[in-house]
């Protein structure tokens, strides 16, 4: 078996499907690359059970086949290739040949046969989303899924379709991120997707308005189509939390700051906060000014910045870094920030509509020395 390719796509291909191949597996064939030639086409797949991503290259062949291979090793042999094209051969006793100009590289390949199938669009609802809409909605929400294990649910978003909008939502327990967009849905529908799969999905969203991502969705796995590449995901089975119960439907003391200001007071105080040193950021909202306090073992400071506030004057404070991530998510000039209290969660909306919704959970603050 042998074909020839273009050493660019194929090194782009193959460092791309790597990202769904697990180190270590309880199945060994899922710790390689699937290669499977059929004539003037390559497929190539990488799978852990729990992600799988798969593309296709066009090469010139008239031979078919497939073989498992070492992804980390083959892309870097690709990589360091000295010629445009590239020539890959692959013998009875499954050793491969990489060749191109002067350079010749040979590796060891694995049989295919044990290599598990990943799920088909068969039975699936197609959904159809503009790719730059969903690579904003995925940007802007997953930093607020959840990383740890304690509730499965919460590692993954909630896709939650109803009345021609999409709404996607990650909670993690102190702090929430919603965006909401209109699209084109026939029926109301809602499904949980790990966060590791989004990361991916955004990853290969292009930046084309014109472009959309197909998605095809069955009962326990879902299928995303990108610009020739296909992920594959398991849903995640349970009930999201019920975020909208967690959306204040008014508020006592508001706020409106311009974002880029709010952003780089805070990106100062991060300078004197880490895991060693996780003091809160104090915010003081009064009289046309929010007050930025804050006292780490690294130094102090105290910062001032203008903003339009109504409502009663109210001392917060938030761990500086759950304050900060939506700020760095959205590109809005200003923004709204609705409080009430100093112990309940502080909601960041735009000027006007829904677009984005986030909620970060307060600190309580102990005196002052």
């Amino acid at each position: 078996m042998k074909f020839v390719c273009n050493k660019l796509r194929i090194y782009e291909a193959v460092i791309n499907t790597a990202k769904a191949i697990s180190d270590r597996s309880s199945l060994p064939s899922l710790e390689s690359m699937k290669v499977k030639l059929a004539d003037s086409l390559l497929e190539l797949t990488g799978y852990d059970l729990e992600i799988g991503i798969r593309t296709t290259v066009a090469v010139r062949s008239d031979d078919r086949g497939s073989f498992l291979i070492d992804a980390k090793l083959f892309s870097e042999m690709i990589k360091k290739m000295d010629a445009d094209e590239i020539l890959i051969e692959v013998n009875e006793n499954m050793q491969v040949t990489i060749s191109g100009c002067s350079v010749v590289y040979n590796m060891m390949a694995k049989a295919a046969d044990e290599y598990p199938e990943l799920p088909d669009k068969k039975n699936c609802e197609k959904l159809s989303i503009p790719q730059t809409i969903l690579k904003s909605m995925i940007n802007q929400t997953i930093f607020a899924a959840a990383v740890s294990d304690i509730n499965p649910v919460l590692k993954g978003e909630l896709f939650e379709f109803e009345r021609g909008k999409l709404n996607l939502a990650a909670i993690d327990g102190y702090r929430l991120a919603v965006r909401t967009e209109t699209v084109k849905s026939e029926e109301d529908k809602k499904f949980i997707v790990p966060s590791k799969t989004l990361a991916e999905v955004a990853r290969l969203l292009g930046d084309n308005d014109e472009d959309s991502c197909e998605i095809f969705v069955a009962m326990k796995h879902i299928i995303f189509e990108i610009n020739g590449y296909l992920v594959y995901s398991r849903l995640i089975e349970g009930e999201f939390h019920p975020y909208r119960s967690a959306l204040p439907k008014s508020c006592n003391t508001e706020v409106i700051v311009d974002r880029k200001e709010l952003l780089l007071s805070l990106e100062r105080v991060m300078l004197l906060i880490s895991e060693r040193t996780p003091s809160p950021v104090r915010c003081y909202f009064e009289n046309g000014n929010i007050k930025i306090k804050c006292s780490t073992e690294l130094g102090k400071i105290q910062d001032e910045i203008k903003a339009d506030i109504t409502g009663p004057v109210i001392e917060i404070g938030f761990k500086c870094k759950y304050f900060l991530d939506p700020l760095t998510k959205i590109d809005d000039e200003k923004i709204r920030l609705q409080m009430n209290g100093s112990l309940l969660p502080m909601k960041i909306s735009p000027m006007e509509g829904d677009k984005f919704t986030f909620l970060v959970l307060p600190v309580r603050l102990s005196k002052e020395n």
